[in-house]
């Protein structure tokens, strides 16, 4: 069965994961309205893509095995059309007057940003009871 560094592996691979996830929701919120970027054409929003991730345990047991950290292989850009709106006077207008925005949802992004913090303080509070089962245990040895 794993021990207490399997543990905290587990908890900052999901802390790794949500300061991901917090990234992206900022940027995408930070970049909202952009209609202009180095590559081209509007800002695509990001989107963390998460898989598990085996910890390798020193007996192969069955809780060894279903024990699973998180990793961020990649992050995904949103590959729809951007949203087209009338604004003749924009800068970043076409000839039919058209201006493009990205597919940022706002409320969606906050509930996301809401999401990954509630999420980072869970994976905290595992880090503390870690510690805190750690000085138990040289306490008990004392």
């Amino acid at each position: 069965m794993g021990g207490f560094g399997d543990i905290s592996d587990i908890a900052v691979s999901g802390l790794v994961a949500q300061r991901i996830r917090m990234t992206a929701a900022a940027s995408n919120l930070a970049n909202a309205n952009t209609t202009r970027t180095p590559e081209g054409g509007p800002y695509r929003r990001r989107d963390p893509v998460f898989r598990p991730s085996p910890v390798a345990g020193p007996f192969g047991n069955r809780l060894d095995r279903a024990m699973q950290a998180v990793n961020t292989p990649r992050i995904e850009q949103d590959r729809r059309p951007p949203i087209a709106r009338h604004e003749p006077g924009h800068p970043d207008a076409n000839a039919q007057g058209m201006v493009f925005y990205p597919r940022v949802n706002v409320v969606e992004e906050m509930t996301n940003v809401m999401n990954a913090s509630r999420a980072y303080e869970s994976n905290l509070v595992i880090m503390r009871k870690v510690r805190s089962m750690g000085e138990a245990t040289i306490q008990i040895g004392r």
